[in-house]
C-alpha cells in the first residue's frame, strides 16, 4: 500500500522546500498537500523531480482557511474566482504528475437558500470536472465534519455520493477521509464498501485529536487490512496532526504496520 505525507499539515512551519525534502528523508514515494498559494504552486514539479516524490493530490484554492473559509464551489459570489482558478490548477497537477484535486464544496451561507447554493456547487464541479477531464484528471469530493469546520454542506458519505451523482462526470469521485467520517457517521468499513466503487482517495487521522493512528478510538491495522483487501491502488495519505508536535517521531505507527504484513 502507498502511503503519502500531507506536506501541509505535518510540516506545517517551514518552507515548502523543506517539506519535500522532510519527506523524501523519512522515507515516502508520494505526497499531498493543500493549495500551497500560487507562487509555492509553481515551485511544485521541479521539487517533485528533485526529491522524486509523486504528488497524488492537490487541492483547488478552498478560499482563506485560517480564516475558517472551506471551499468555495457552493458561493455564488466566489465563482468567478474559483474559475479563475482552476485551470492553472490543473496545468500545474499534469506538470507534475498529480492525478486528482480536492475541490472542496463550502459552508452553509444563510444568505442564500440551500437549493441555491447546492446548484452552484454542482455546476462548479461540473465544469471543473469537463476541463479536468480534458487534461487526463479527476476532481474529488470530500464529506466534512462540522464539528471542526462548521456548517460544511457535505458532511456524510452518503450525501457526497449522492451529490457526485448528481453531477454526472466520470471522472468525479469520492475522496474518503477516515477521520471526518469516524467523526460524523463511524461504522468506517461498512460505509466504505457501501461506496467503493466512487472512492479513488483516502486520507488517515485518528479520533479524538486528529492525531496519527494509536493515538485515538480507530482500530487502523483493520481498518487498511480492510482497504487493501479491496485491492486499492490509491494512496493512503497521513493527514494528521503530529501528537508530539515533531512528525518525524510519529511515523512508529507505520513502521509497526508494514512490519507486520
Amino acid at each position: 500500500m502507498l502511503f503519502a505525507a500531507n506536506l501541509s499539515i505535518l510540516w506545517p512551519d517551514v518552507p515548502l522546500a523543506e517539506r519535500f525534502e522532510r519527506a523524501a528523508r523519512a522515507g515516502f514515494g508520494a505526497v499531498e498537500l493543500w493549495w500551497p498559494g500560487d507562487a509555492d504552486a509553481r515551485a511544485l514539479p521541479g521539487l517533485a523531480a528533485r526529491w522524486n516524490l509523486r504528488v497524488v493530490l492537490l487541492n483547488f484554492d478552498a478560499g482563506d482557511m485560517a480564516a475558517g473559509e472551506r471551499g468555495l464551489a457552493a458561493d455564488p459570489a466566489r465563482r468567478g474566482y474559483l474559475r479563475a482558478h482552476v485551470p492553472a490548477a490543473l496545468r500545474i497537477a499534469t506538470e507534475c504528475g498529480c492525478p486528482r484535486l480536492n475541490l472542496l464544496i463550502g459552508l452553509r451561507q444563510e444568505r442564500y437558500s440551500l437549493d441555491e447554493q447546492l446548484a452552484c456547487a454542482r455546476d462548479n464541479v461540473a465544469w471543473a470536472a469537463d476541463l479536468a477531464a480534458g487534461a487526463g484528471r479527476e476532481v474529488m469530493i470530500e464529506a466534512v465534519n462540522p464539528w471542526d469546520n462548521g456548517p460544511y454542506l457535505l458532511t456524510t458519505t452518503a450525501a457526497s455520493a449522492a451529490f457526485i451523482g448528481q453531477v454526472g462526470w466520470d471522472n468525479v469521485r469520492l475522496q474518503y477521509d477516515v477521520y471526518h467520517m469516524q467523526r460524523t457517521e463511524g461504522d468506517l468499513c461498512a460505509t466504505m464498501d457501501a461506496h467503493w466503487p466512487l472512492i479513488g482517495h483516502v486520507q488517515i487521522a485518528d479520533v479524538p485529536g486528529r492525531h496519527e493512528p494509536g493515538t485515538g478510538e480507530i482500530n487502523y491495522p483493520f481498518v487498511l487490512d480492510h482497504i487493501a483487501a479491496h485491492g486499492y491502488q490509491g494512496a493512503v495519505s497521513l493527514e494528521y496532526r503530529p501528537s508530539t508536535g515533531r512528525a518525524e517521531d510519529t511515523f512508529g505507527w507505520l513502521e509497526h504496520y508494514r512490519a507486520g504484513r
